[in-house]
């Protein structure tokens, strides 16, 4: 199920204008509900939309945020 979400949300986030029915349909298959996959969809779509806002305004990360891979 993880696996399946995460592809999800890679083609939500890369590709959204690629969207297809047969990307909900392998969420379905790996065991996700409608609800869940609302609300899978509903906080994608917001983490993208918040992090387009704060490249846009410049926004600085916190200095207590490592990026991937670093301690």
């Amino acid at each position: 199920m993880d696996r399946a979400l995460c592809a999800y949300a890679e083609k939500l986030t890369r590709q959204p204008a690629a969207m297809t029915e047969a990307d909900i349909s392998q969420l379905r298959s790996a065991g996700l509900d409608d609800a869940a996959i609302h609300d899978a969809t509903q906080i994608i779509g917001f983490f993208n939309y918040i992090n387009r806002v704060a490249d846009a305004l410049g926004v600085e990360q916190e200095e207590f945020i490592h990026p991937w891979g670093e301690s």
